[in-house]
């Protein structure tokens, strides 16, 4: 046996195969390399009175624990571990490697080294920042560890190295500390790229935009940035809407010749698509040679956002027809561009996809399916999928109670509301929107204002603008217009055109000239530029037979270039839709609708005169 395994009994070339059996996850070789350990015992003793050969026996025994570790297979490193007689620091790191999924076990492995090896060097910067990723991973549950493994860095004199400051920036980071992490970084005598980025990145994350900029200005000054850094700059340009920055921040991309990583592409996407340059973000889209999945779901969701449904439906049937293998991601993404105009055959089309690629049990597509089938009035499919999800989130809850506040069902909405905090889901601040839309359609003001203070006193949600533009439509259409105005003037948000805007709506629908004058006046002090607001005084003035006053609306309209919002109809006709408006030639088939129309128009002129004949 030894003579015919005596090549693999070299210490040196046995730990080399046993770490590259690590590296590519192959356990069956690695349990063979195991089994020649086993069966010469003799030769792979850990005995420390054989100090010439210690050295190298050991790194033959931390290669195994290594191997399973890297593996996944922590039982059989534990087991390796437990039999062996002398460990060193990397011994015990090897373990922890095989911990680091868990933070209760890689503390509770730490605590047993410190016990074992008392002393400032028991453990190295490896121990420390394998330790802190296990921290990092258990995020909020963290926490309280992520302190006391600090404290043990500093009575170690490790926290001054670059790895062990980097990892405590990232688990402070993850733990959402960020004040935390900032004062490590400036404690800093050392930094590198990787320190840079984990600051921009975790700034970016913790919605500090501006700070997560500043810091990548200061780090240009410093190191060169990498793919990471520039695609956690864009993160925070995305989040602060700065376009400016991003299109800075894209030439140096190009200019470092990072310009086709799908990371930083995605990234600038997400810049532009956030910033309404949906031309900027399409250039990047095109240039792309291999878009991934998450690429072509940024495009999508970008199309969305802006209000380019047209345009991501042509995207998306454009993916289908080239073959792309399209994910759950991007049917969600798709889904939520539906409005009420959307065609609705595309609709069931996609839920047919849904079904074809067993996506019905992804729980953000099936939400997109209830918001895709309410918003296109049809209620009984919304309830349909609801229905059939095998599990739901808060999202889920929120999807069905809008779709039930939208079709007005005040009253199943409340009932879904009790079924969603029984259902153990915590409501949002959208849920209440959706509440508070359900009491304006069964007409409950005193229901509304109890639902908007529990709010903050009950949920621990501080309400929104839109809330309280809620309760002005809910105090509006109950005709408590007087009320209505009152809240306003007395609430936060007085000075939010929104809140205006809905209680001139109110006063137009009850026919309220003084509210609705006052209301008009508020809002064009507050957006001068409000079109609706001019036609209603102008409405108001002709009711009341001042043409002077009106003339002088209109005249200012026309100087100012504004023009009343014009109204349109639309139909769905051959999975297509068309919009009309009225007295437009500009659509393709209007000189057909209008011949249908003259016809309609005179047998209608035709059966009057035939009435007419009979009754005489």
């Amino acid at each position: 046996m030894t003579d015919a395994w005596s090549p693999l009994l070299n210490y040196a070339h046995l730990s080399g195969l046993l770490a590259r059996c690590g590296r590519a996850g192959d356990l069956r070789l690695g349990a063979a390399l195991h089994a020649v350990v086993a069966k010469n015992p003799a030769h792979f003793r850990l005995c420390p009175r054989r100090a010439g050969d210690l050295l190298h026996v050991l790194v033959a025994w931390n290669s195994l624990v290594a191997m399973y570790a890297r593996c996944g297979r922590r039982g059989d490193a534990a087991r390796v571990f437990d039999e062996m007689r002398v460990r060193d620091s990397v011994s015990w790191n090897s373990l922890l490697a095989a911990s680091s999924a868990s933070a209760s076990d890689a503390l509770a492995l730490l605590r047993r080294m410190l016990r074992a090896a008392p002393g400032a060097g028991a453990c190295d910067h490896a121990t420390l920042t394998t330790v802190l990723s296990a921290c990092a991973c258990a995020r909020a549950d963290g926490a309280a560890s992520l302190a006391a493994v600090h404290g043990l860095a500093v009575s170690c004199g490790l926290d001054a190295g670059v790895s062990v400051g980097n990892a405590l920036v990232t688990a402070y980071f993850e733990c959402g500390s960020p004040g935390s992490a900032e004062r490590v970084f400036r404690a800093m005598a050392e930094r590198n790229v990787i320190t840079w980025t984990a600051m921009i990145s975790g700034m970016a994350r913790a919605e500090r935009h501006t700070e997560s900029l500043s810091l990548f200005r200061h780090m240009r000054r410093a190191v060169d940035a990498n793919r990471a850094t520039y695609s956690s700059s864009l993160l925070a340009c995305a989040g602060s809407l700065a376009a400016r920055e991003g299109k800075q921040i894209h030439g140096l991309v190009v200019k470092a010749g990072f310009g086709t990583d799908l990371h930083v592409e995605s990234g600038l996407m997400d810049v532009y698509s956030k910033c309404g340059l949906m031309e900027d973000a399409l250039r990047v889209f095109r240039s792309c040679q291999d878009p991934d999945e998450v690429f072509l779901t940024v495009i999508l969701g970008g199309f969305a956002q802006n209000g380019l449904e047209e345009k991501a439906f042509e995207l998306f049937a454009e993916m289908v027809a080239a073959g792309i293998v399209i994910d759950a991601n991007m049917v969600s993404a798709v889904l939520g561009a539906f409005g009420a105009s959307a065609p609705f055959a595309l609709g069931k089309q996609i839920h047919a996809l849904v079904i074809k690629k067993c996506f019905g049990g992804n729980i953000y597509v099936c939400n997109g399916l209830i918001n895709m089938y309410s918003k296109c009035g049809e209620l009984q499919e919304s309830i349909k999928v609801f229905g059939g999800m095998p599990s739901k989130n808060t999202i889920s809850w929120n999807s069905i109670i809008a779709a039930f506040a939208r079709h007005g069902h005040g009253s199943e909405v409340f009932r879904l509301f009790e079924s969603m905090t029984a259902d153990g889901a915590k409501p949002t601040d959208v849920t209440f929107v959706s509440l508070l839309h359900g009491c304006s359609h069964v007409g409950s003001a005193k229901k509304g204002l109890e639902i908007l203070n529990s709010m903050s006193s009950q949920y621990g949600i501080h309400p929104r603008v839109e809330h309280y533009a809620c309760v002005v439509d809910m105090l509006g259409r109950a005709g408590l217009l007087d009320d209505a105005k009152a809240f306003i003037e007395d609430g936060p948000f007085k000075d939010n055109a929104l809140l205006w805007q809905a209680l001139m709506g109110a006063s137009s629908f009850h026919k309220n000239s003084e509210v609705g004058k006052y209301a008009a006046e508020k809002l064009l002090l507050l957006d001068p530029d409000c079109t609706a607001a001019y036609v209603l005084l102008s409405n108001i003035y002709s009711s009341e037979g001042r043409w002077d006053d009106r003339a002088r609306i209109t005249k200012r309209m026309r100087e100012m270039g504004l023009r009343k919002d014009t109204g349109k109809s639309w139909i769905e006709h051959q999975k297509e839709v068309r919009s009309f408006v009225v007295s437009t030639t500009s659509h393709r088939d209007s000189t057909g609708v209008n011949n249908v129309l003259q016809q309609l128009s005179a047998a209608s002129s035709d059966q009057d005169d035939l009435v007419e004949s009979n009754a005489s």
